[in-house]
Parts: C-alpha cells; sequence; structure tokens
C-alpha cells in the first residue's frame, strides 16, 4: 500500500495526516520563543560582553531544540513515498531540507504555503492533494481519426 502523508508545520507543532485517513498525530515542539536583547551583541570597544556570549548560548539552545524537534516529525513521516508539507513559516523548508539529507531514498516532497488551518482542514487538503485525478481520454470519433491518420478540418 502507498504511504501518501501530508505534515502542517511551524516551529510551534506539526499536524501528521496519512492521505485518506481522518486522525491526525500532533507533534510538539517545546522550542521557546527567542530571548530579545536590546542593544548590540558587544561592546563598540571591542571586548565582547558577558551578554553577547548568553545571547550566543541562547541561540544554540534554540537551534539544538529545532533540530530535536524536526528530528521528530521526520521519525515521524519515515516510511512514507510522498509527504506534502504545508505551514505559514520557515518550518516547512526545514523540515524539506532535513528530509533531502538523509542517505536513503526519501519520498518525494511538494511544498506549498497555508496559514493557521484546523485539523478538518489539514485533513482535506491531504485527502484532495492526494486524490487520484482521472486519466484524460480521448473520444471515440478522435481516436478513430488519430488511427486514420487524418484530422477532421482539412
Amino acid at each position: 500500500m502507498k504511504s501518501l502523508m501530508g505534515v502542517w508545520i511551524d516551529h510551534k507543532k506539526a499536524v501528521i495526516v496519512a492521505a485518506g485517513d481522518a486522525i491526525a498525530t500532533t507533534v510538539q515542539s517545546g522550542v521557546r520563543g527567542r530571548t530579545r536583547f536590546s542593544g548590540g551583541s558587544g561592546h563598540p570597544g571591542g571586548y565582547i560582553s558577558q551578554r553577547g556570549q548568553s545571547e550566543k548560548r541562547g541561540e544554540e539552545r534554540h537551534r539544538n531544540a529545532l533540530d530535536r524537534y524536526l528530528d521528530a516529525v521526520v521519525a515521524a513521516v519515515r516510511g512514507a513515498e510522498a509527504l506534502l508539507i504545508l505551514g505559514p513559516g520557515e518550518a516547512k523548508t526545514e523540515l524539506a531540507t532535513r528530509l533531502g539529507r538523509t542517505r536513503s531514498k526519501g519520498p518525494r516532497i511538494s511544498t506549498a504555503a497555508a496559514d493557521k488551518l484546523t485539523q478538518a482542514q489539514i485533513v482535506a487538503a491531504v485527502s484532495r492533494f492526494f486524490e487520484p485525478r482521472p486519466v484524460a481520454t480521448r473520444s471515440k470519433a478522435a481516436a478513430a481519426r488519430a488511427r486514420r491518420g487524418g484530422s477532421r478540418a482539412r
């Protein structure tokens, strides 16, 4: 059976849905917002202040927490043949990049921008994206003309 999945993701949570399934799995990030520091990161005189080092450590903690979160999402979609990634910001491209770096053959990835969606809207969007589309067929008259090698207007 094909494994077609969709993910709506931002830096706070990810909602994971299998196509055709009404049940969604949510992965919470646990990443706290960034701490904002006023002023620059160092003294204009050239030495680094204590605050500058604190900012660097805070950024590293934030990046590590995002990495753990993205790893959890990657683990949740492991085995998917195709994946639709929806989301409002950079998280969808970060996830697509993370999935592209895996050494094994990964899923086909499609991304699309989407604002905040309810769980039902996410399920509907994923199902609609992966629903089979009818194959265009020729009419009997067009097929007969093609066999004769001619066209209707001469």
